[in-house]
């Protein structure tokens, strides 16, 4: 077991910053319905890695300005009205795609760790990128300690929440800057097309088994780390991708919460 955890230090901290984003933006994007745009802010956003490949600067900086834009394009264009929402998405989801499959095809040379974006290795994240997660851990936990009764209002009942003076269009605003900035902080680790499955499969099983949003958040955190832990475990015995096995493990996880709900 020491063995195990030192070998892995690296993932086993990236897991534990990503369980306390899965706890928060996880249960939050739940409550209100965003899981569709937190997908497409995270496909979408292979366009800044593709721009970031093509201009020689960082892949992390790349992302986070493109993930920040579309972020804020979804802002603008859900706020007010959910009419042809799922239109934006499909749009936003391909073009950001096809931008970064783009300045790819224009970047010279081969790039396979290119992939490695898109699906993730939890095994190869860098010290740096652990700054930059726990830099956006801390965000999203002053977010929740200032804003944790506004976005329970505003998910119950937005219309309501407005009359009441509270600032909802500036929370929607921020709930999906702060998404963009998870999207971004996973995408070493788990990876743009994972990263979704992450964000909401142990919000949703905590949600089954919790009575209120604070514990919701408390067992979605402890719950995603037990999945990357687990999956990181049977990786390494295995000897097969830990991505897709931290996924394959919330899956199971997904699974019995069904079978345990209809009984």
């Amino acid at each position: 077991m020491f063995k195990f955890i030192h070998l892995f230090s690296n993932s086993i901290t990236a897991s534990l910053l990503l369980s306390i984003a899965i706890a928060i933006i996880g249960s939050v994007m739940l409550i209100n319905r965003y899981n569709y745009l937190a997908a497409s802010i995270a496909h979408g956003s292979y366009g800044g890695v593709g721009m970031a490949l093509y201009f020689g600067i960082s892949i992390l900086f790349g992302a986070t300005i493109f993930a920040l834009i579309l972020a804020l394009i979804f802002a603008y264009l859900t706020y007010k009205s959910h009419r042809h929402v799922d239109v934006y998405i499909s749009i936003l989801w391909a073009v950001g795609m096809s931008i970064g499959i783009i300045f790819n095809d224009l970047t010279p040379g081969y790039h396979p760790d290119l992939l490695a974006y898109l699906f993730g290795d939890i095994l190869l994240v860098p010290q740096s990128d652990l700054y930059y997660m726990f830099f956006v851990d801390v965000i999203l936990i002053i977010y929740i300690l200032m804003f944790y009764h506004h976005i329970l209002a505003i998910a119950y009942d937005k219309e309501f929440a407005k009359t009441r003076g509270l600032p909802v269009g500036f929370l929607h605003t921020l709930t999906l800057i702060l998404i963009a900035f998870t999207v971004v902080m996973s995408i070493r680790s788990i990876g743009l097309i994972l990263v979704i499955a992450l964000l909401s499969i142990p919000p949703f099983i905590a949600q089954k088994f919790t009575k209120n949003f604070a514990s919701m958040i408390i067992v979605s955190g402890i719950l995603g780390l037990i999945v990357q832990i687990v999956g990181l475990f049977i990786a390494n015995t295995f000897d097969i991708s830990a991505t897709a096995s931290i996924i394959l493990v919330a899956a199971l996880f997904f699974g019995l919460s069904i079978i345990k709900d209809r009984k």
